[in-house]
């Protein structure tokens, strides 16, 4: 168990950033209440009665050949859906899950050693909450990232508790990304996906090993506020404990997103918003603080490269769509993105015309 700490708000600070305890190490401390921090601002807050109980984001079986159509449908109206037989195997998922829970158990001077301030590389980052110096509320959540670059750079940077897990994930789920973005250019009529039209869906990969610890006041704070992705697509494996929600079709509620052994949740990235000139739905989403038990994630966010420039495609605008979003170069977007707080739907005002 970590060290009991006063609640004053720069020892919590010092503790979790500067020392590398953590949101976990701060849950494990015997704390009795969030730190002040931490509390979110009561519009954000996870109100119960919003939650809408008669709707489902749509399960797909990608084993029955017919999934086409249901996954553009999917991305066009709900903008998540879950996949199911998608040829990820059983043990690749749980593996990842297993090293994910190893990452955060170790000791906080070796987590420390991947914090901004120390990491070797930029494409290796442990860190806590989203942008804590662009907050005014911080998220309960610790996370490692990891930026691939290359078999290589992974082999040699990235933690060892974890890096061969990660890896096999993200191979594994090479061909279903393929698959997924296949069909949803066959729904936008582009049926040639050439080299520079590829880099740009897929160019670029980052894996998430997120950390969600028990929390003692979870009704005053988020494990991730609302925000859409910035990905192309992302993929999403989440464990049995449930708490993703996402924006209902209609703009208000949120639909919670049950967890499915052995199935992955894939949604619409605020790039894919963009490129299909707004046909395809980049949905807000958040996490809710568990107040019972810790709670994981691994998202896969399939980007273009920073140096793409992205924008409506051509063969939509060839067809007479008129464009909603300019060209912009995909790094200003992501830094965009990185240089605030989480504030829902905001960041694809970058994009607009």
């Amino acid at each position: 168990m970590a060290p009991a700490i006063s609640a004053d708000s720069q020892n919590v600070t010092d503790f979790v950033v500067k020392k590398g305890n953590g949101i976990k190490g701060l849950a494990e401390s015997g704390l009795q209440s969030v730190p002040k921090q931490y509390i979110q601002p009561l519009e954000e807050q996870m109100d119960m009665q919003n939650i809408v109980t008669h709707e489902f984001i749509p399960v797909i079986d990608m084993s029955k050949g017919d999934d086409l159509k249901l996954i553009c449908d999917a991305a066009e109206k709900w903008g998540f859906f879950q996949v199911i037989n998608h040829g990820v195997p059983i043990e690749v998922l749980e593996n990842v899950k297993v090293a994910t829970n190893s990452f955060f158990g170790l000791p906080a001077e070796e987590k420390l050693k991947y914090t901004k301030e120390n990491s070797v590389t930029n494409n290796v980052r442990y860190g806590t909450s989203f942008v804590p110096e662009a907050e005014t509320s911080l998220e309960w959540k610790d996370y490692l990232s990891l930026f691939y670059t290359s078999e290589k750079e992974a082999s040699a940077f990235w933690p060892k508790e974890c890096k061969e897990q990660a890896l096999e994930y993200m191979k594994r789920s090479e061909l279903l990304i393929t698959r997924i973005l296949e069909a949803l250019m066959k729904g936008l009529n582009v049926t040639n996906i050439d080299a520079p039209t590829s880099t740009m869906l897929m160019g670029s990969k980052r894996i998430n090993l997120n950390y969600y610890p028990k929390c003692p006041n979870p009704e005053l704070t988020v494990g991730v506020g609302r925000h859409s992705d910035i990905s192309t697509i992302t993929v999403l494996l989440q464990d049995d404990i449930g708490g993703l929600y996402v924006r209902g079709i209609d703009g208000k509620g949120w639909i919670h997103v049950p967890p499915i052994t052995g199935s992955l949740v894939i949604n619409v990235g605020d790039a894919l918003q963009i490129i299909s000139n707004g046909r395809y739905k980049s949905i807000e989403h958040r996490v809710a603080a568990n107040g019972s038990t810790n709670r994981i994630s691994v998202p896969i966010f399939v980007n273009p490269r920073p140096k793409d420039s992205i924008g409506p495609l051509p063969e939509l605008l060839e067809m007479g769509e008129k464009p909603i979003y300019k060209q912009v170069l995909y790094s200003d977007y992501a830094k965009h993105f990185f240089n605030k707080a989480h504030d829902g739907k905001k960041t694809i005002d970058f994009a607009n015309i």
